[in-house]
């Protein structure tokens, strides 16, 4: 598939999603594989919180993972996880984290305490060496704030996408000063060739491939589509096939 349009067309895949078994989330995988193949994706990431968010599974959930479909309604599942950044600069999962296709860290609030920007941007870069994180999700919030040159110069080094996160740009006012972060980071990214993950983060079928605030503020800052992963199937899995971050 040819790289799709900014704003217009969405994006071929999603891979930062959350189905039921995450606890506060409000599909089954299959509502949220047959919501995807609806909206015309070829791949879905199934992404479920890690151990630490209040309700979420128990890590013997990732255990099981080559038990679970890969393939919904002819949209292709990768499974990931989306695990907690932890005070000590290490994930939530600590096993069965080779089962999984990828991971994406984070930080969340309700098991994280901000350590203030310079030890937040440690932990997070610590967190991107780990062999299996790719991506690290909504990197947007001063709640918890970043030094963006570091982030984009470890993501480079670890060779880890920064996420833009089109559920932040729905809840900008819980997401502190999370519009002009963005900003910046895409700045440094395109400055230093360091890709971006554009994900829906939905909790809900009906979010899933949702990217429209995302892709307008892409196309408002000329971010530059060659960064985008996943415009293609192909570059994404390209990626996580060419590196040992």
């Amino acid at each position: 598939m040819t790289d799709s349009p900014l704003p217009g067309a969405p994006f071929p895949l999603d891979l930062h999603t959350h189905s039921l078994i995450s606890g506060h989330a409000y599909g089954t995988i299959r509502e949220m594989a047959q919501a995807a193949a609806e909206r015309g994706l070829e791949l879905l990431g199934i992404s479920e919180h890690g151990p630490g968010i209040p309700g979420t599974c128990e890590p013997i959930y990732f255990s099981n993972l080559r038990a679970a479909p890969r393939r919904l309604y002819g949209v292709e599942i990768l499974y990931g996880c989306e695990a907690n950044v932890l005070n000590d600069g290490t994930i939530s999962l600590k096993t069965y984290d080779d089962r999984v296709d990828y991971i994406l860290a984070g930080i969340h609030t309700q098991c994280y305490q901000d350590a203030g920007r310079a030890r937040n941007t440690e932990n997070v870069i610590s967190c991107m060496r780990h062999r299996k994180v790719f991506f690290v999700s909504h990197p947007d919030d001063d709640h918890t704030p970043l030094d963006y040159e570091r982030l984009v110069q470890g993501a480079k080094a670890c060779h880890v996408a920064l996420e833009i996160n089109n559920s932040s740009f729905l809840k900008k006012e819980k997401r502190l000063n999370c519009v002009e972060n963005y900003r910046t980071m895409l700045r440094l990214c395109q400055l230093c060739r360091v890709p971006i993950l554009v994900s829906s983060d939905a909790h809900d079928p009906d979010a899933v491939g949702r990217f429209t605030e995302a892709a307008a503020f892409l196309a408002e800052t000329g971010f530059d589509r060659s960064l985008i992963l996943n415009t293609s199937v192909e570059r994404l899995k390209a990626f996580l096939r060419s590196g040992t971050a």
